[in-house]
């Protein structure tokens, strides 16, 4: 992979981020207001399943629905960091309750075609990024109100990752954990360690001040939850400190990724993230999902 470097940022500007963290999925979503208006963006929304009963629930999704029309905002974007396979967007519930456009990285494209053979999709379901609003290339900016987004892509984690730079604030989705927990895993499909030790090295280019918000957190060695620190911080991240180079880093997190169970979530996760949330159907309109065996990893 090829480095970019990092495209023109203003930083000035110090978005108000509020979280919400969901514990049975380990999930950060975070409400990004514009200092300047009421205008405010939404980072990686949570919506609730029971798994083994079958059921949706939207508990998540209501509380944050209750938290921005509290705080009298106007969403104008719901943005998705990557396919999550570790819990469900609720983007299309929060759409139709709160408005806003939905983005993501414009190679979604890429996940679509991996994972639409791996659960057997037919031709009815696109492979072309239409059901998301807009497809983000790296560099690729927007607006919140005053502030400007600027998007990086981010891969290696997978190969539709992003980290979205607002203001001084940066939302790296799973390509970093808080500096005690990591970074994030490799394995899955089209994800590659390699890739995604380059990829960090280009958000740890950003000034030592920069606050990063990470989307997920397990409170390592039974720490609080904690989900904001800084580019200073992360460059001490526990796994790049146990790496000398590169080489080592990728060996460490290919030795690291082939003990890790597979997430409890993965299967629905995957069939409705790549869908931008939406629920797949059968031939008579009902919800169902799909279980691929041995496709998924290697684990």
């Amino acid at each position: 992979m090829k480095i970019n470097p990092l495209p023109d940022l203003d930083l000035s500007l110090s978005p108000q981020v509020i979280p919400l963290f969901d514990e049975t999925t380990n999930t950060a979503t975070y409400i990004v207001k514009d200092p300047a208006s009421n205008a405010c963006a939404i980072i990686d929304s949570v919506l609730d399943i029971d798994y083994a009963a079958g059921k949706l629930e939207y508990h998540n999704a209501r509380a944050l629905i209750e938290k921005v029309r509290e705080l009298s905002l106007t969403v104008e974007w719901i943005i998705e960091t990557h396919v999550h396979a570790d819990h469900l967007s609720a983007a299309p519930f929060l759409q139709q309750e709160l408005g806003g456009k939905l983005g993501i990285c414009d190679q979604i494209t890429q996940v679509q075609e991996t994972f639409g053979k791996i659960f057997n999709e037919g031709t009815e379901f696109q492979r072309d990024g239409s059901q998301f609003d807009q497809l983000f290339a790296d560099g690729d900016t927007y607006t919140i109100g005053s502030l400007t987004a600027t998007v990086l892509h981010t891969p290696g984690h997978t190969p539709a990752c992003t980290t979205h730079v607002i203001g001084d604030a940066v939302f790296v989705g799973d390509t970093f954990f808080m500096p005690d927990g990591g970074t994030g895993r490799a394995d899955f499909p089209g994800g590659d360690a390699r890739t995604l030790y380059q990829s960090m090295q280009r958000v740890l280019s950003l000034p030592d001040e920069v606050r990063v918000f990470v989307c997920h957190d397990y409170g390592p060695n039974g720490r609080e939850f904690e989900w904001e620190t800084t580019i200073g911080k992360q460059r001490q991240n526990v796994h790049l400190q146990q790496c000398q180079s590169e080489e080592e880093y990728v060996a460490m997190r290919e030795t690291r990724d082939a003990t890790l169970s597979t997430p409890k979530l993965i299967i629905p996760s995957l069939q409705v993230n790549m869908r931008a949330g939406h629920l797949p159907e059968d031939d008579q309109g009902n919800i169902m999902l799909k279980v691929p065996l041995n496709r998924l990893t290697d684990n």
